[in-house]
């Protein structure tokens, strides 16, 4: 039993040495153009698999990094249901920055409000106002920078200073110029530039300011509001509490968010305010469409592969049909079935494997680091190229199976055939 197992062996371990002598001559004797021609198809046909779906995905991780960065942080305290703010605020944020993994904190004030440009040239009051209603987030503007980086979202005029009492940042969403869309019940502001002089209403309190700029983070919980210096804010609401809306924390570099959670609700915050992670907090809609991306791009992917396994299956049909003589005449003279069959396999695979690294060349050698540097500009994020290595190595392992299988069809249909019908070319 086991001698007969061990010639098995041996035989199996010679089908394979001559199948892939015959495989590397084959290619070497093969065109060169036809070769370069193939493996750059298989390399396209990896990057499909690759780069669609990191595209699709990058589109939406763009927008929710864009998220944890500009708006989040690690962890975000956001006020309880049926609470109007969080209550015991300033002992709440002093928990909060006591925590040894907290870099930086920054607090916000939020109301609606509706803001009116041109109302000094208005001719009648019954002519529709050049208006908008969003929400009025009051800041220190820097204790925010720290944290969430908020003046380098300034697409025009320049960032408040901590003195600028009458100053006011209007997201771009609110501007027609940036948001030029028609809906129902949308009204954006027209014709506004940074100094002018626009009229501030919460509640009850109008107030005039100046623009001093326009921010665009591409994220819509930044770039749908106004904001004003947090004194400015209290003194028109009457906020004499300190009671603020939000508090965003942001964690040094390797800290585990989930860690610091639980330390907040230890301490027993979680009584004022709702504690949540960045990724907790993240709008429902944005992962169900970073789900369907996915999807999409494994879809794009799959007819990518199929085409590369169609391609190889002509590729080595046409191949073996045109050496049809040359198998009769090598199975004649007693090299086996399997050892042919294995010959064309190693074909494919030498294919898969040179297109796969080449691929792998051009991936994180240019177009990931390129992508990186210059992010895709799309209206709603800056999209990544989202390329994990082990979800590459999968979709490289995908294609070397698809292109074997493709190889060993037909090497299996001319292989199978009589071995005198070969020789003498008869059908």
């Amino acid at each position: 039993m086991i001698r007969r197992i061990n010639q098995k062996l041996s035989h199996l371990q010679t089908d394979l040495s001559v199948g892939f002598f015959l495989a590397w001559r084959q290619v070497k004797r093969s065109s060169l153009a036809t070769t370069l021609l193939i493996i750059f198809v298989m390399m396209l046909t990896f990057l499909n698999l690759v780069v669609v779906r990191g595209i699709l995905v990058g589109l939406l991780q763009g927008s929710t990094e864009a998220y944890k960065a500009r708006f989040a942080g690690d962890i975000i305290l956001t006020n309880l249901p049926k609470k109007d703010f969080i209550e015991n605020s300033p002992s709440v944020i002093e928990v909060a920055e006591n925590l040894p993994w907290v870099e930086h904190l920054t607090y916000r004030y939020v109301d609606g409000g509706t803001v009116e440009a041109g109302y000094k040239t208005r001719v009648s009051l019954t002519d529709d106002p050049n208006s908008t209603a969003g929400s009025v987030v009051g800041i220190n503007p820097e204790v925010e920078d720290r944290a969430t980086g908020l003046a380098g979202t300034v697409l025009e005029g320049r960032y408040l200073t901590p003195e600028d009492s009458e100053g006011i940042l209007i997201g771009a969403n609110m501007l027609k110029k940036y948001l030029d869309i028609e809906a129902p019940g949308l009204t954006l502001l027209e014709n506004v530039a940074v100094g002018d002089k626009v009229r501030l209403t919460i509640g009850d309190t109008r107030k005039e300011f100046v623009i001093r700029g326009f921010l665009q983070s591409k994220v819509d919980q930044v770039d749908f509001r106004m904001f004003i210096l947090d004194s400015t804010f209290r003194n028109m609401t009457g906020r004499s509490d300190f009671n603020v809306d939000e508090v965003t924390l942001v964690l040094k570099p390797g800290s585990d968010p989930e860690l610091a959670k639980s330390a907040l609700i230890a301490s027993g915050v979680d009584k004022y305010a709702r504690v949540q992670t960045w990724e907790e907090s993240l709008p429902k809609f944005l992962l169900d469409i970073q789900n369907t991306f996915g999807l999409l791009g494994n879809v794009v992917g799959s007819i990518g592969l199929v085409v590369a396994s169609i391609t190889i299956f002509i590729v080595i049909f046409v191949n073996a049909i045109t050496r049809k003589k040359y198998i009769g005449i090598l199975k004649g003279i007693g090299i086996d079935s399997t050892a042919l069959e294995f010959t064309y396999v190693m074909q494919s695979a030498f294919y898969a494997v040179a297109g796969t690294l080449l691929g792998l060349l051009v991936l994180y050698g240019f177009l990931v680091p390129f992508v990186t540097a210059h992010p895709i500009k799309f209206p709603f994020s800056d999209g990544i190229l989202v390329a994990e290595i082990p979800n590459t190595l999968v979709r490289a392992g995908l294609l070397l199976l698809a292109t074997l299988i493709a190889g060993y069809i037909p090497a299996r249909i001319v292989v199978k055939q009589n071995t005198l019908d070969a020789i003498l070319g008869r059908k």
